[in-house]
Parts: structure tokens; sequence; C-alpha cells
């Protein structure tokens, strides 16, 4: 066996492939750590059936395996393409050197274009996004761009505040965003077609002309943030990036006291946290600063944070807030395993409301397959037999 090349154990047979086009296909794919790629680089041999199973979990046709190099190098540069029409290879940071590779969410991006393309395929009413690039130019200051966006989206900040939760309150943003064509989609364990198991990035945005799609990653983030009201700010520094054009998978880091964050970032805070609003307030106790956050619907970090970028606190101050809230955090009950939700329930939250909605009209006025609605939007999770029980789930 020549070291250009590699087995592959069909029975009692082995065949030759060039061991250039395995590593081709599946080095920069999801599985590339895992143990049947791992033993068969160091061995020189797989067996059939594991070859199959790799490649399908890669979404790679298993005869391009057998293929000559040239033909595997253009198949990966046509994925990577493909990939990079929806999302940049560079990741967004805030205050983090945190990068995600795209191998990482490669399945999740390809999934979630699939779903981009359903809607614009059978969804008529469907228009040209007037969100995207809405701050793509700067005004002359942060609360203009801020207010801007705020008033596009119809986001009313009373409203916001006024929710019971910060759950809900993220709810009611998720609403408006969709409202106005932004998909969102958020993280279900084990409804996704990758597990991010030991990828850590707070979401991405996914371009497309017409229907942007916004990935809220969720997991420990490590910045000992409560999950509710980072999500909140989460999504609003991702509706920012989709109005200024960018897209790409983002990671910032929540509680940094870095001094300079970047434009998106306090856009963000105007949206969330209005500069007006911190001038007559106190943030010398850290209970002053718990109850500001719990008005705003945002974390205590992220009023310490902001309070000390205008400020109003001093850093020494905002350290030791932050310092309590971190040692609070860790100190909280560790959660105990996470019951799995109804499959209803998670298409819900994974596919996203709006996005569900839209296809299963499509589906009830005849422009979509329940099959295909099952395939893409489902991932087969459920039956046709139960698309009115996701009905139920969406109202």
């Amino acid at each position: 066996m020549s070291a250009a090349t590699l087995e592959v154990i069909v029975g009692s047979d082995r065949v030759a492939i060039e061991r250039s086009v395995f590593v081709e296909l599946l080095d920069n794919s999801v599985v590339n750590s895992r143990a049947p790629y791992l033993h068969a680089l160091e061995r020189g041999e797989i067996h059939y059936p594991d070859l199959v199973s790799l490649a399908r979990r890669a979404e790679i046709p298993h005869p391009l395996f057998f293929a000559p190099p040239a033909v595997a190098q253009a198949q990966v540069a046509a994925k990577t393409e493909k990939l990079l029409q929806g999302v940049a290879p560079d990741t967004f940071t805030v205050n983090t050197r945190t990068e995600v590779r795209l191998r990482d969410v490669e399945l999740i991006i390809k999934h979630l274009l699939r779903k981009q393309d359903l809607a614009k395929k059978h969804d008529p009413t469907l228009e040209k996004n007037k969100i995207i690039g809405l701050l793509r130019r700067p005004r002359e200051t942060v609360r203009e761009d801020a207010e801007a966006l705020i008033d596009a989206l119809g986001i009313d900040r009373a409203v916001i505040r006024a929710a019971r939760t910060k759950e809900a309150a993220r709810d009611l943003i998720i609403e408006r965003l969709e409202s106005h064509q932004i998909l969102v989609s958020q993280s279900v364990r084990g409804f996704m077609p990758q597990i991010l198991d030991g990828v850590h990035f707070s979401g991405m945005t996914v371009r497309d002309s017409k229907v942007p799609y916004i990935f809220l990653a969720g997991g420990d983030h490590g910045d000992f943030q409560e999950p509710a009201g980072r999500q909140i700010f989460t999504l609003m520094l991702m509706a920012v990036l989709v109005a200024r054009g960018v897209f790409a998978p983002v990671s910032f880091d929540a509680s940094s006291t870095a001094p300079d964050a970047g434009r998106e970032y306090d856009i963000v805070g105007e949206i969330l946290m209005p500069e007006d609003e911190f001038r007559s307030a106190k943030f010398s106790s850290l209970e002053k600063v718990k109850s500001m956050a719990d008005t705003l619907k945002v974390t205590p970090s992220a009023i310490a944070v902001r309070a000390m970028r205008l400020g109003q606190l001093r850093i020494e101050t905002a350290l030791d807030h932050l310092g309590k809230l971190e040692t609070e955090f860790r100190a909280r009950p560790k959660p105990g395993p996470r019951s799995q939700p109804k499959p209803v329930n998670a298409i819900r939250k994974y596919s996203g409301r709006a996005l569900a909605s839209r296809m299963l009209r499509a589906v009830d006025e005849r422009r979509l397959s329940e099959r295909e609605f099952c395939r893409v939007v489902c991932l087969n999770r459920i039956t046709a037999a139960e698309l009115d029980d996701l009905k139920a789930a969406l109202r």
C-alpha cells in the first residue's frame, strides 16, 4: 500500500483511493474529529460502511471518495462558495478572540440556506428586505442609528419593558424581527443537523436579500450571565449586524470592560439602555444595578458595563460589581437534566415561528408538499400526520 493511498475494505476485497481525496473531503467537515476518520488516517484503511457513514454525516456523496483529486477539490470549492454566500468566513468579534470555524457550523448554515430558498420559492408575498443595509452608512451619532432601527422594526421600549419576564421580552423582540422578514432560529439540542458541543459563540447572521436568518446559539458562553438577559442583548446585536449588512458568526464577551467595544455594540447599548436614562440613575450598590437590569430586561452585568462606558460608574466599582455577580452566578444550583422538548415545540424554536408558519400556509395552499415541508423545515422529525399539532404549537 502506497503512502499516497488509503484502502477501503469492502467485504474481503480492498480498493485503493487517493489519501489526499479522503483528507480533502473530510478534514474540513463536521466529522474531522470522529474516531473512524482518525483511525483511517492512522491505519491507512477504513471499512466501507464506516466510509459511507462518515460521508452521510458530512453530507458528501460517497462516490466522490473514488474520484480523482481535481474532482474532489472542485466539489469542496463549490461547497465553500455556497456557504460563503450566506456567511463570511471571519467571525465578527467584540471584546473576545474567540473564532468560529465554518466547519463547526457548516451543516446549520446549509440547513438555514435551504430554508431561505424554500421560503423564497413558495411564499410569493416576500419582498426585498428593508432592514438590510439600513445602518450601512453611520449617522452622525449612535443615538440616531439606534432610533432609526427601533423605528424601522416598530420596537416599543415600553412594551418590551412591561413584559412579565426576560424570556417574554426576548420573544417580543423576535416577533418584531420576524414581522420584518428577519427569520430567527434558536439552538435546540437534538433537533439540529449538527451538535455544537465545544463551539463557543453567540450566534450568526445568514445573508439573504429577502429573508436573512439570525441564529441564536444556546449553552454557556463563559461570561457568567443569566441566559435570557444575555439572549436579548445578543439578539439586538445581530439585528444591528443585519442592518449594517454584516453576515458572519458572532462572538462577544458580554461582561468585558474594554474601553472601545465598537459602534455596533454601542448601538445595542443605546437601544436597550438609553444614555439619557443613565444620567440620573445611581449604580453605587449592586442592588440598584440589579433593579435597573430587571426594568430594562437586560443582565446586571450589561448595566454595570454600560454605566462604566458612560462614565456613570468608576471602573473599580464596575469590576467589583461584575466580580460579585460572577460569584453569585457560580453559586447558583446547577440545573438538572432537561427533558427533551416536544418535537413540534423544538421545530418551532429551531426553524422559527415565522418560517414554519409561512411554509405551513404554503402547504395549505398546495404550493408546497407535506413531504418537502417535513424534510426541510422539520428535518423529518415529525410526519405529515403531526402537522396539525405543529399548527397548534405556532398559535
